[in-house]
This record gives C-alpha cells, structure tokens and sequence, in this order.
C-alpha cells in the first residue's frame, strides 16, 4: 500500500468503500480501461405522492446478485464489495447464498469473478478471485475467512495518487 500524505489519505478516508470504488470505475472508464458500473438494487414502486412525486413507499423486488458488473479486456467482469472493521477476517454472514451462487454461475459461463474486501481498520483492500473463494467455502467449515487466507490466496490491492482502490491492476 502506498503512503499517502495525510491531506490525501484523511480526504479518501472519509469516502466509503463504494464510493472508492465508483472513482475508480470513473477513472476506468475516462481512460479506456474498462466499462464497469455498481448494480442498482431492483425495487417496486407501491406508493408515490402526487403532490411532490416522491416515492412514499417501496420493497425490494428481488434480490441483488453482486454489487458491480461490467467488461474488462473482452470479459465480463462481475463483483461483490464488502468491508469489515475486523483486524483479521472477513465474517460470511456479510456474503449471501445467492451472492456465492452468482458468482458460481459467472464463472461457470466463463467470466471473471471475484470479492472486493477493504479491512478498513488496517486500510488493506484484497481482492479474492472467486474460485479462490469457492474454495475456501468447500474445504473450510469456518464462520469467516481470516485475513490469513486473502493475504496468501489474495491480492493485495494497490492505491496510487490517480486511483484509490487500483483492483484492475491486480487481475
């Protein structure tokens, strides 16, 4: 990780997580790298007020699949960005059944897949290609993946003065 001055690194502390990455998708993109945008959630609309035609009442229509999806280099590129405060894993609580499935299918149709991790305590991002998360989910019988596993089986992802969360770099 490089070290940033601290006008910098306080300024993108204070950004989320998502936020990281929809700057770097921006730069992605103004640069002719790739084409990726955050998945809106799929609600339906139940009730709008007429008078200020805002939305007064909604549900989720469906579940969300992963967070980000897009082409990179000619593939398909789909993936799911969680953050943890923790200092030493990841809980998969924080990964849905059908996130995981998703991301089977992704790479069973032969597209790139993976999991975007920041361990926001040690401003360390990981990213976790997704057989390697397949993997640890059919030989492990843990409740987490410790950091252990995304700094052997992982990559550390870079950040740079142009690009925050430079997870390209590491695919």
């Amino acid at each position: 990780m490089i070290k940033f001055p601290s006008y910098i690194k306080d300024k993108n502390k204070g950004l989320s997580f998502e936020s990281k990455i929809n700057k770097a998708n921006e730069y992605y993109k103004e640069n002719n790298i790739a084409l990726i945008y955050k998945k809106p959630t799929p609600i339906k609309i139940i009730s709008i007020d007429n008078e200020t035609q805002l939305i007064t009442k909604a549900a989720f229509e469906s579940k969300s699949t992963t967070d980000y999806n897009g082409v990179f280099n000619g593939k398909y590129i789909d993936f799911e960005a969680k953050s943890t405060h923790s200092k030493t894993s990841l809980p998969l609580k924080n990964i849905e059944d059908h996130q995981i499935e998703h991301i089977k299918n992704v790479l069973n149709f032969g597209g790139i897949s993976f999991l975007l991790v920041e361990f926001s305590a040690l401003d360390e991002i990981y990213l976790l290609k997704g057989d390697k998360l397949l993997a640890f989910l059919d030989n492990e019988n843990r409740s987490s993946i410790p950091l252990t596993y995304f700094k052997k089986e992982g990559f550390l992802v870079p950040s740079n003065l142009k690009i925050y969360v430079d997870y390209l770099s590491v695919l």
